[in-house]
């Protein structure tokens, strides 16, 4: 059961309507988590900022991939491992990389295993990651921005992830193939 109101662009707020309309314009549809986002537009234009900040960060898309779905799994979120596993193979990321993100079992790329892992340090340690931690990325091939870009992801999967547990947004007629339980 929906317990938050899902939008479309007739009954969202007034500010939120145009942003409803650049969700309808770039993905062919508005998703249910924009239709959601839609009753705060401060909310949603914030989410909209922070995906499109985090697309154009140091990541490519392997990378971003393995930060969100990382996020999305660790947080049980039922609406966005599908739709990120629907945009994944839109992205063209290797199925395995999903599926191993999906299962929560390593990734057979050692860099971006290392991704996988500070990712979880950074979320189950609410940022508190040790030294060792970090000196493990940093081997790996990463730096500091890609620890702040970590970070980046991680703020707006927060928004998605959390409203979609409020919510219990269904997930979208186009990534129910894909659909995902913890």
């Amino acid at each position: 059961m929906t317990t938050l109101k899902v939008h479309n662009i007739e009954t969202a707020p007034t500010e939120s309507k145009p942003l409803l309309e650049n969700s309808q314009k770039a993905y062919g549809m508005i998703p249910g988590l924009h239709g959601v986002l839609a009753a705060s537009p401060q909310l949603l234009k914030a989410y909209q900022q922070l995906h499109e900040l985090f697309v154009n960060s140091s990541f490519n898309e392997n990378e971003l991939t393995v930060v969100w779905q990382t996020i999305n799994v660790e947080h049980a979120c039922h609406y966005c491992v599908p739709a990120h596993t629907g945009i994944a193979k839109m992205m063209k990321v290797d199925d395995s990389i999903t599926e191993a993100l999906r299962n929560e079992t390593p990734l057979a790329d050692s860099k971006l295993e290392a991704l996988r892992t500070m990712t979880l340090s950074i979320v189950r340690n609410r940022g508190n990651v040790s030294q060792a931690d970090l000196d493990t990325f940093y081997a790996a091939g990463y730096g500091e921005q890609q620890v702040l870009d970590i970070i980046l992801g991680l703020s707006q999967k927060v928004i998605s992830n959390y409203t979609n547990h409020i919510a219990n947004t269904p997930v979208d007629d186009a990534f129910k193939s894909f659909a995902w339980k913890k």
